[in-house]
C-alpha cells in the first residue's frame, strides 16, 4: 500500500512538472532592416527581449559563471565583437591585443567606467551591475565603438543575418517587447516597443521592421571634448 501511494505521488509530481513545462512557449519572430527605403540583406545584431508586466511573474536570470565571462577584444583598432548581451550583474573582459595602448570608457547610459591607459597584452574586467545599454568607446581611437546590453530577463534573442529570432521557454503572461540595433535611432527603437500577451498556444512573436539611420552615435572623448589628431610621439600610440 505504501509503495502504491508513493507511485501515485510520483506520478502526480511528474504530471505537474510536465504540465508546467508544457506552458513554456518558444516564440519565433522576424526582423526586417531597411536603409533609405531598401531592404538590407544582413538583418543580424538586432536584440529583442521581453520584460514582464502586471501580475506576470519575473523570470529568474541565471547567474554568470566564471567560465562564461565574455570578451570584448581590442584588435586592429576595433572591438570584437561589437555587441554583447549579458545578464545584469555579469562581467565583461577587455583584453588588449593591439601593439599599442587603449583607454576603454563608457560615460553614457548604462554602466559608467573608465579603464585608463593599459598596454598591449594586458586585460581589464568590468562588472555591469544593473540592467542597461552601455555604449563603449576608446579615448584614443574615435572609430572604436561597441555596445554591452545587461538584461535582468532570460527572454531575449539576437537575430541572425536572415532576421530570424527565437526566444525559448517563455511563460504565459503579459510582456513588454524591447528592441535594439546599433544602427537604428533611439526614437525608432522606442516606436516598435509594444505590449504582448503570451498564451500557451502562441508560437509567433510577429514581424519587426526597423529603418537604419545614417547617423552614427555621436560621442566625444572621456573629457567631453572633440578627439585630438593622433600624435605619433604619444605614449598611447607607442609600442610598449
Amino acid at each position: 500500500m505504501l509503495r502504491l501511494d508513493y507511485c501515485r505521488s510520483l506520478c502526480c509530481i511528474l504530471l505537474m512538472c510536465g504540465f508546467a513545462a508544457a506552458q513554456n512557449v518558444d516564440l519565433k519572430g522576424k526582423v526586417q532592416l531597411t536603409r533609405n527605403g531598401r531592404h538590407v540583406g544582413d538583418a543580424s545584431r538586432v536584440v529583442v527581449w521581453l520584460t514582464p508586466l502586471g501580475a506576470t511573474a519575473a523570470p529568474s536570470t541565471p547567474r554568470q559563471q566564471a567560465a562564461q565571462i565574455p570578451q570584448l577584444v581590442q584588435k586592429d583598432k576595433s572591438f570584437h565583437p561589437s555587441l554583447l548581451v549579458i545578464p545584469a550583474g555579469g562581467k565583461v573582459e577587455f583584453p588588449n591585443h593591439d601593439p599599442f595602448f587603449h583607454n576603454v570608457f563608457s560615460l553614457f547610459d548604462g554602466k559608467r567606467f573608465d579603464l585608463g591607459l593599459y598596454e598591449s597584452g594586458s586585460t581589464q574586467f568590468v562588472q555591469f551591475d544593473k540592467p542597461g545599454i552601455s555604449y563603449i568607446f576608446c579615448n584614443i581611437h574615435p572609430q572604436m565603438s561597441a555596445v554591452v546590453i545587461a538584461l535582468n530577463t532570460p527572454y531575449y534573442a539576437i537575430s541572425n543575418w536572415r532576421g530570424e529570432i527565437n526566444i525559448g521557454g517563455v511563460m504565459p503572461g503579459r510582456y513588454q517587447i524591447h528592441v535594439f540595433h546599433p544602427s537604428v535611432a533611439p526614437d525608432a527603437l522606442q516606436a516598435v516597443e509594444r505590449e504582448i500577451t503570451v498564451t500557451s498556444g502562441d508560437t509567433f512573436l510577429g514581424n519587426i521592421s526597423l529603418a537604419e539611420s545614417n547617423l552614427e552615435v555621436a560621442h566625444k572623448n572621456k573629457y567631453g571634448r572633440d578627439y585630438d589628431r593622433p600624435d605619433p610621439d604619444s605614449p598611447a600610440y607607442a609600442r610598449p
